[in-house]
């Protein structure tokens, strides 16, 4: 038994320390990687968690593997390029209705939820070097079967403290704005005293109570926005949610959002819902932008809140309306922290949403009125592959996409593509890692 033994990629005795194989054995493990499966895999997760260079550092100090980055990167991007094809066959099989459904359970609650990311694309036939590097969006599903109870009132009928707290409100503004705009690199962090652990455990349990997630599985992908549908609509499919007793689609104010939705989810009978947290920013910044002294603009927004905490959209559009009317028609040029601007993309924002602002109806339900799942699924992905340093080529981050959602996803799926037979490749010369005709 070889334990606590470094070996590089090239040596034949790589093989998983503390299992026992014979020379023969061990030869025969090893793939077109010059590893074994099982060591295959321990790259795989760390290139899709941490930068390849620092991946091939970890490796060599917690597993004992000499795996350099670009070898890293090279042996990621192989496997996740072969779940990309896992993906995109279950996709096509669904939109032939040919896919069998991964599960006989039916879940009481199905939540599918959206956003997008950011990432630095760089040109790939240039040559060495980074070629016209741009700034794209991977697009991000999470979907989610909860344990929520159904109620005949209003079980939350004030709004969170958070949410009237104006020492706090203000650095939740700000995060969510930082998520929400076409920043070139990453969002500002902000500095909060770590909570004890008995707060930790007490809000844990508070929150278990209310709702609990019970799976969550992730897709993502660079593709547009007709294909990134018809992902989510096949994992959906796939987890049985759409045959769930109540169902919810939470995500922010985009159009092309709520265009999946209604190409998607909503024959299905997927309640759509406006994140209350969106919603709260640009009613936080139109209180502001109307003016008045800060006891005023804060009387405003708590105001406004309320009202839309209780459902009373029509009251919290109209006030808006009012609002942008008295500070006019901002011009063509104007800069968009003009005051007409705010108050314009404000009430602009609440009419294009109001039929998705009846709060008090999706808390009766025990639906969600927060994308926050899906805002830190986001944050694990930025993690990632968002930085102003990092230029990837767009295969390679699709197939990096594919191998962090597999990990990030709780239903063992990342275990079930290592179970699928990988491709037959050459494993000798310089081709020794193509895919055989």
């Amino acid at each position: 038994m070889l334990e606590n033994k470094k070996f590089s990629v090239g040596s034949i005795a790589a093989h998983p320390a503390g299992r026992s194989f014979s020379p023969l054995d061990v030869k025969l493990n090893l793939g077109p990687e010059d590893l074994s499966p099982a060591y295959v895999r321990k790259v795989v997760r760390h290139g899709g968690k941490d930068a390849f260079g620092e991946a091939s550092e970890d490796l060599k100090e917690d597993v004992g593997i000499e795996v350099n980055g670009k070898q890293v990167q090279r042996i990621t991007e192989r496997v996740g390029g072969e779940w990309v094809v896992a993906r995109d066959e279950a996709v096509e099989l669904f939109k032939q209705d040919k896919l069998p459904r991964l599960y006989s359970h039916i879940p009481e609650v199905g939540v599918a939820m959206m956003d997008g990311g950011r990432v630095l694309i760089r040109a790939s036939a240039e040559g060495p070097g980074v070629h016209a590097p741009e700034w794209k969006e991977p697009k991000y599903g999470c979907c989610l079967s909860l344990d929520s109870k159904q109620s005949n009132v209003d079980p939350q009928p004030e709004p969170p403290a958070t949410f009237l707290d104006p020492v706090r409100l203000p650095k939740i503004v700000k995060e969510v704005s930082n998520r929400s705009c076409k920043t070139s690199g990453p969002a500002a962090r902000t500095t909060k005293k770590p909570a004890s652990s008995a707060t930790r455990k007490k809000k844990k349990n508070l929150r278990r109570k209310k709702t609990q997630v019970l799976v969550r599985t992730v897709v993502a992908t660079m593709c547009g926005a007709d294909e990134f549908g018809y992902m989510l609509a096949t994992e959906v499919y796939l987890r049985n949610l759409d045959l769930a007793r109540r169902k919810g689609y939470v995500c922010d104010g985009m159009a092309c959002n709520w265009t999946i939705w209604e190409e998607h989810f909503r024959r299905l009978g997927f309640v759509p819902i406006l994140d209350f947290l969106h919603l709260l920013t640009y009613l936080y910044n139109a209180a502001q932008a109307v003016g008045g002294g800060t006891r005023a603009q804060w009387a405003r927004y708590e105001l406004w809140l309320r009202w839309a905490w209780a459902g009373e959209r029509e009251k919290v559009w109209a006030a808006l309306q009012s609002a942008a009317a008295k500070a006019g028609v901002p011009p063509k040029n104007a800069p968009e922290h003009d005051a007409r601007v705010i108050l314009a993309d404000a009430a602009r924002y609440v009419e294009n949403n109001l039929t998705r602002m009846d709060y008090p109806r999706y808390r009766k339900l025990g639906l969600p009125y927060s994308s926050a799942p899906i805002e830190s699924v986001v944050k694990q992905f930025n993690r990632r592959i968002k930085g102003t340093e990092k230029f990837w080529v767009k295969s390679g981050v699709e197939a990096v996409l594919q191998v962090r959602a597999a990990y990030l996803s709780q239903d063992g799926r990342a275990e079930r593509l290592w179970a699928r037979p990988r491709p037959h490749y050459r494993a000798v010369g310089r081709n020794r890692l193509a895919l055989v005709a």
